[in-house]
């Protein structure tokens, strides 16, 4: 407990982090709109989000006032304001990885017909898209910069596990929490999470997404802590054993060029 009496949450090998009712509930809006794209109304955003309406009221107005949320005057609908575009150019600006993973991307997703993804690693809990190419091919993972996925799901999630500091407890505790086309017993998913150590890298055929296999590489800082990650997506009938190996060994080798410039950088 703090010492107001109000109970504060304990991450997993982080300090203990006292709820604060109104940032969560303004990050919940702000996603919320995100994620929908069409301006909503009050209404519908305070009854998606389980939120008194006077509450969420209140938050829009201070959000509306700084300019990261906008309001249609005649129709009382909200979406998000450009005060978000400054927020997220000062992120990239102070981000080498979209710039440098960015041309690696681009390369490997007209070579390999694939789509190419960059993913930064927040802690154990999360992992976001920052930089994305799609190829020619009619596949199309639906996925954009800025999306927000669990740290443990698909192959990168199975990088994460491997390479986090999370008691085989804690990780069966957050792999039943997944949501998979078709989940892999967790004996199995533990298998393949050891594998990604001795092999460096991490393969997901047909678990995260049916149909589809998800290949992923780390990318290390200079004290050799998982902070990204290089994706590869495809379909599963055209990435047989062979070429998922070969592109395994490609993405390994762009990794590992990219550790080198991000730790020259840091």
């Amino acid at each position: 407990m703090s010492e107001t009496g109000t109970p504060e949450i304990a991450s997993a090998g982080g300090p203990r982090v006292r709820p604060v009712p109104a940032v969560t509930r303004s990050i919940a809006i702000l996603r919320l709109l995100g994620r929908g794209g069409e301006p909503m109304t009050l209404k519908a955003i305070s009854q998606e989000l389980g939120m008194v309406t006077s509450t969420c009221l209140h938050i829009l107005r201070v959000l509306v006032e700084e300019g990261l949320v906008k309001v249609d005057p005649g129709a009382k609908r909200y979406s998000l304001g450009v005060g978000m575009l400054t927020l997220a150019r000062s992120v990239i600006e102070s981000n080498p990885f979209p710039a440098l993973a960015q041309p690696v991307l681009d390369r490997i997703a007209n070579a390999a017909s694939v789509t190419a993804i960059g993913v930064e690693v927040s802690g154990s809990d999360h992992m976001v898209v920052l930089a994305l190419s799609r190829s020619n091919a009619p596949f199309r993972l639906h996925v954009d910069v800025g999306s927000r996925f669990p740290a443990l799901i698909s192959a990168t999630g199975r990088l994460v596990a491997a390479f986090a500091d999370l008691s085989e407890k804690e990780l069966e505790r957050r792999f039943k929490a997944l949501r998979w086309d078709q989940a892999p017993e967790f004996a199995a998913w533990k298998a393949d999470v050891d594998a990604v150590r001795r092999q460096g890298y991490s393969v997901d055929r047909n678990n995260y997404i049916n149909g589809v296999v998800v290949i992923a590489v780390p990318v290390f800082d200079s004290h050799q802590r998982l902070t990204h990650a290089l994706v590869a997506a495809g379909l599963a009938e055209q990435l047989d054993a062979a070429r998922v190996e070969s592109l395994a060994a490609e993405l390994q080798g762009e990794a590992r060029a990219l550790s080198q410039l991000m730790a020259a950088r840091s």
